[in-house]
């Protein structure tokens, strides 16, 4: 009966994992689970010693250390252009695009020290996690209620100047998976122009070569990270904000369709030296991009 039962589960893990290789369906969504199940268990492993110091953003050292390890564990390369742009002394607030749950990877890639994303009010509920990014020093807002939202960003830029903190804002206000970009929200703008601090944009490229929820594909990659040259807005007013936004949105639209561009131009080239029907991923195929490229 006991060798039965043991044969009985060795078969069941071979039907999965066979079922793992087979389906990029089935890739997909433990890839996805995995990747929530490790936010939940790092929140729940770090909060305690994240309590011993407090709220604090130095916490959030510890997240960044935390998440890092995944792009290794997805084979996903980041590539960093422009990041002696996050070399600056002072307070400054990052505009980032937002496009999915990954994003994270990306923050963390190039998140430079003393910086806190803004998140929405409804991630401090998640138990562990909202627990984790209250210890970190994140900032929550309430989206829906004008009043609280602009009492925090007159809080937040008078902390930001007080503590040299720096914040990371996803102006876009939701995730978008699209080719463009949302309209922009004006909080970070306001917040940049009442603390009177440089904005930073940040750009990440499209991850529809490798991610797509639509078509359940979840494959290793490479991502590029494009820091754009700090905006000043020293000297400027909250009348200034709508078109200070509308500047900051197109060159981020620009850098965007340059790098989505760069990126397809990049791919064909290396699939036409590996020729029709090859797989770069493949052995052969590796082989005979690196033979090409000598």
């Amino acid at each position: 009966m006991d060798l039965l039962l043991l044969q009985g589960l060795l078969l069941l893990t071979l039907a999965a994992l066979l079922l793992y290789r087979c389906s990029p369906h089935v890739q997909f969504l433990c890839k996805v689970a995995f990747f929530n199940c490790w936010i939940v268990a790092l929140a729940t492993l770090l909060s305690p010693l994240a309590a011993f110091r407090g709220r604090s953003v130095e916490n959030m050292r510890l997240l960044r250390a935390a998440l890092l390890p995944l792009k290794r564990f997805y084979g996903i390369r980041m590539r960093v252009r422009g990041s002696e742009r996050l070399r600056l002394p002072g307070p400054f607030v990052i505009v980032c695009n937002h496009q999915a749950s990954l994003d994270l990877m990306g923050m963390v890639e190039v998140i430079p020290e003393r910086c806190v994303p803004i998140a929405k009010r409804e991630l401090l509920y998640l138990g562990t996690v909202g627990w984790a990014c209250w210890l970190s020093g994140i900032i929550f807002i309430e989206r829906q209620r004008r009043d609280a939202a602009i009492e925090v960003i007159t809080r937040t830029a008078s902390t930001m100047r007080r503590e040299n903190l720096r914040v990371w804002v996803f102006p876009e206000g939701t995730r978008n998976p699209g080719r463009s970009m949302l309209p922009f929200k004006r909080g970070a703008f306001h917040l940049a122009v009442h603390a009177q601090v440089p904005i930073v944009p940040i750009v990440i490229s499209p991850y529809r070569d490798f991610f797509s929820p639509e078509e359940k594909r979840f494959t290793a990659g490479t991502c590029t990270i494009q820091v754009l040259p700090r905006v000043e807005t020293c000297g400027l007013s909250p009348k200034d904000v709508p078109k200070l936004t509308e500047s900051v949105q197109q060159a981020m639209a620009e850098a965007l369709a340059e790098m989505s561009m760069s990126d397809h131009g990049e791919q064909d080239m290396e699939q036409s030296l590996l020729g029709p029907g090859e797989d770069r991923d493949s052995p052969q195929g590796q082989g005979d991009a690196a033979r090409s490229s000598k």
